[in-house]
């Protein structure tokens, strides 16, 4: 079955520096930063009610699905209508004349269809709606590019056309801010949008210094970041914390799209259990100056103090809020104490019903394509991936021993590498699936083509590269160096805990992956002869750092089906159920 992909289906100046914006608003450990006690007169209280990883999540993700899932929390949670109505309790709760609301990054990008179809506008005036103030850019804002990016921020119609000619998109009323984005030719003062932003509270100067994540020129399309550098978060936070305090800004805030996640027995939402990660290394070389790190990129909800400053996370998808209270001392302009608390949005809660028009508005504008179906599944098409083995990780902060967990298959993620290997079956022995672009799980029964689209909503198109099996012996390699286990269709393997993980530089060199276990079909692999692969465009360009695919050669670019989403919809059949796939092609040797 063949249907238009979602881009056909549904399309029919850079450079600042500073923003201060003047407004006046009437070893990781759970809890908050060391409390320094005021002289004189009584603090300033400030709320901050912070997002992260929003992922333009309008609608309540499904109660049954993981998405829609905290842990240590019963229930379902998430869904705009929810979120503002907690944002809008948090707020009226505190009691405090001074609330603003930050977020750090990934908005949008990577989200359903009903935003999606739009270019994120609908998550974009859903976010205006709630009244978000600054955020910081995550690498999914460069899905489509930094110019399509500024036109979030400042508004105007996409080139494909406006959604609704009678009702053009004005833009974000939050601003975005990125500090260590920035140009190529023209150096780190050349950033893309502005590094930070100064808000008055009652007199005293608090600035906010958004951060995107280092790593972003990796984990994008290399057309997403043309043109841009991304420099070292703390030592990017570090120059403009300096420049704040020349400034006489004693309360400085960062929103840094990058984290960390716990790990261990014991783990809620507003804990901070055995945390590891990006955020455990680069917070302590941040300055002093710094006060709070509002966190993101990783999904995961944590609530911390390290290196004496308060570090917090909101999970993903709008399941959480982070409400944080803070004190400024008036005469110094410092911060004086500061705590946070994890608070769930619940979908029991009331429904706003601004957004409820919002959502209705878009879905009309949307049509019927969203309802058609496409397939069936017997059970839960599931993007939960089998843990391969555990380690012991680096220790904590804190000291504490950590562990890393090692994921290898999912059945819906087996499912599209499946899709990818039958639409170029003419020309390619194996395939191979990046996990992060399988974005969600789709549910028992029929399959309609918004849940297709939801799984695979990045508009990727398949290319096909010549390999030899040492080349490939190396790519699974690689996997262990980068973090990323591949989803596998055509090939099968062993993993070996007890093996050694090669080098970024010399994966090769890493004996995780037993030369006698690879087979391609139902032969072992030969190292000297020439494999056809297939995998997404992004993991050809060297995606997810694997590098070793931009290195094959004889590149096609598959035009029929002309993404991966149609190559899904394809594989499926609106007439045969779908079983959940087997997750039985890389075994663990032991």
């Amino acid at each position: 079955m063949t249907l238009p992909s979602a881009r056909k289906a549904l399309a029919a100046g850079l450079g600042f520096t500073t923003l201060t914006a003047v407004l006046v608003a009437g070893a990781p450990s759970a809890g908050a930063a060391p409390e320094r006690k005021p002289a004189g007169p009584p603090p300033v209280e400030l709320q901050l009610l912070a997002l992260n990883d929003f992922h333009g999540q309008l609608e309540p993700p499904a109660s049954t699905s993981s998405s829609s899932r905290l842990p240590g929390e019963t229930g379902a949670f998430g869904g705009v209508e929810y979120l503002a109505t907690q944002v809008r309790a948090l707020e009226a709760e505190s009691k405090k004349q001074n609330t603003l609301t930050v977020a750090a990054g990934d908005l949008i990008g990577a989200t359903p269809l009903l935003s999606a179809a739009f270019h994120d506008e609908p998550a974009i005036e859903a976010l205006n709606r709630i009244g978000l103030d600054y955020a910081s850019v995550g690498n999914h804002e460069f899905d489509e590019g930094s110019h399509e990016l500024l036109r979030i921020q400042h508004g105007g119609c996409h080139e494909d056309g406006c959604a609704d000619p009678d009702r053009p998109f004005e833009g974000a009323d939050f601003q975005y801010l990125s500090a260590n984005a920035f140009s190529e030719e023209g150096g780190v003062d050349d950033t893309l949008l502005p590094p930070y932003a100064i808000h008055k509270v009652q007199g005293i100067d608090v600035g906010f210094i958004g951060m995107t994540l280092e790593g972003t020129p990796g984990i994008v399309t290399p057309s997403g970041v043309a043109g841009l550098d991304f420099a070292d978060e703390a030592d990017t936070a570090n120059r403009y914390a300096a420049e704040l305090k020349a400034q006489g800004v004693e309360a400085i805030v960062v929103l840094m799209h990058e984290g960390g996640t716990q790990t261990g027995a014991g783990i809620g939402v507003d804990t901070c259990v055995g945390m590891g990660g990006p955020v455990t290394e680069i917070v302590p070389r941040m300055s002093d100056a710094i006060d709070v790190v509002v966190t993101g990129h990783t999904h995961q909800a944590y609530n911390c103090t390290i290196d004496g400053r308060l570090v917090t996370s909101a999970s993903s998808a709008g399941r959480l809020v982070t409400d944080i209270d803070l004190t400024l001392d008036r005469r110094t302009g410092d911060v004086l104490t500061a705590k946070a608390d994890n608070v769930p949005v619940s979908q029991g809660l009331p429904k706003d019903p601004v957004q409820t028009g919002l959502i209705a508005y878009y879905r009309e504008l949307l049509g019927p394509i969203a309802s058609q179906i496409v397939g069936q599944a017997t059970a839960t098409l599931s993007t939960a991936r089998e843990t391969l083995y555990t380690y012991p990780g680096p220790p904590a902060a804190d000291g504490k021993p950590t562990t890393v967990t090692v994921l290898g298959e999912s059945p819906l993620g087996n499912l599209i590498a499946d899709a990818q290997l039958a639409a170029t079956d003419d020309d390619a022995d194996l395939a191979f699936m990046n996990p992060g672009g399988v974005r969600a799980d789709i549910p028992a029964g029929e399959i309609t083509y918004e849940e297709a689209f939801t799984t695979q909503p990045f508009g990727n198109y398949l290319t096909t590269v010549s390999l030899t099996g040492a080349q490939i012996q190396c790519v699974l390699e690689q996997q262990f160096v980068n973090g990323t286990v591949l989803q596998p269709a055509g090939i099968t393997y062993a993993v070996d805990p007890k093996g050694t993980t090669g080098t970024a530089k010399d994966p090769c060199q890493g004996t995780r992956v037993p030369d006698d276990s690879v087979r391609i079909g139902d032969a072992p692999v030969d190292p000297a002869a020439s494999y056809r692969v297939t995998v997404n465009n992004f993991l050809a360009d060297g995606g997810d750092r694997f590098s070793l695919f931009a290195t094959g050669t004889n590149r096609t670019d598959v035009v029929s089906p002309e993404d991966d989403l149609a190559a899904l919809i394809e594989y499926l059949d609106p007439e045969v159920p779908t079983s959940p796939p087997a997750t039985d092609r890389i075994s663990v040797r032991q």
